[in-house]
């Protein structure tokens, strides 16, 4: 992943080459993740796009394809990954993942401990978080799920920070090689309260934890096992509301577009009538409307962060 390599981190006008991870740009609700290969071919709706033409352009180019269509390639991101990753699991978005890496006090060089994998969109962020010198180790107990994350890693080149186990935490608790040394562990698991015993075993002094879960009973039966070794016991559920923003047409009442609200002038035009209208002077302008979406991502989760208590 671009930003990932020291040598091309702080810059994203490299030229994109034969092997590099693309993420294809159509719209904002449609994009695809593709590994450039020099003899194939990208086919959508707006035609046939030769791979071959990629090569050497810088990222954020727009290239055209045999019908005169056109799609932007972007440098992938942890952002863009989690919008084009597979779904094998509920993945956490970006509000969610802002939220954890602030809370956890990740920086570079910082050891975290995560469980589980599921489909990486959390993982992505924190690889980029730690990096160039920190590690990410992360567990799952599904042999089979464990197996595509580390493959989607590696695509993203991301093997150098990121190191997949499969293991059932839950049962087994976190490999005692870790003791004492993570500065962050991540859980979410469908009981995580048996997983935090090991987890504050793990934790330097004044580490904090992060358990993921969709449901408040959930939540309760965390903060009761958080009572002996943690402090600083918090729960937030993250709400994220966008808006469309538009410029609309308002005739000479201020109504535009059957929306009540009233016009903010930006541009004013006058059209004189012909014959027929006794010579009236009808004014339009544009207004810049502002509304909440009519679709909204509603609750994802419950995200409950401990501090593990000085001795």
């Amino acid at each position: 992943m671009l930003p990932i390599d020291p040598s091309k981190r702080n810059s994203f006008e490299r030229h994109i080459c034969e092997g590099d991870l693309v993420i294809v740009y159509e719209r904002h609700d449609n994009m695809k993740a593709i590994k450039l290969q020099k003899d194939s071919v990208f086919q959508n709706r707006f035609g046939v796009f030769k791979h071959s033409d990629w090569i050497g352009k810088p990222f954020g180019s727009k290239v055209l394809s045999n019908k005169g269509g056109f799609v932007y390639l972007l440098a992938p991101t942890p952002e863009l990954w989690t919008l084009v990753l597979s779904h094998r699991t509920q993945i956490l978005y970006l509000p969610d993942i802002s939220f954890v890496l602030s809370y956890l006090e990740i920086v570079p060089g910082c050891l975290v401990l995560e469980s589980g994998t599921g489909s990486g969109s959390l993982t992505t962020s924190l690889a980029r978080a730690v990096a160039p010198s920190g590690h990410v180790y992360t567990f799952d107990f599904h042999e089979q799920r464990a197996n595509l994350a580390r493959e989607d890693f590696k695509r993203n080149g991301l093997s150098s920070l990121i190191t997949v186990t499969v293991r059932d935490i839950q049962g087994e608790g976190f490999p005692e090689e870790f003791c004492g040394s993570a500065d962050s562990v991540f859980l979410d698991l469908p009981q995580p309260w048996l997983a935090m015993p090991s987890a504050g075993r793990m934790l330097k002094q004044d580490g904090v934890l992060c358990s993921f879960s969709p449901c408040i009973e959930q939540v309760q039966h965390s903060c009761e096992a958080l009572k002996s070794n943690f402090t600083d016991v918090r729960t937030f559920e993250v709400l994220l509301r966008t808006y469309e923003i538009k410029e609309v047409r308002m005739d000479g009442n201020g109504g535009g577009e059957g929306s009540p609200v009233g016009p903010f002038p930006r541009k004013r035009r006058q059209r004189l009538s012909g014959e027929g209208n006794n010579g009236n002077v009808e004014q339009t302008t544009t207004a810049v409307m502002v509304r909440p979406c009519s679709e909204a991502r509603g609750h994802t989760g419950y995200l409950t962060f401990a501090r593990l208590a000085c001795i």
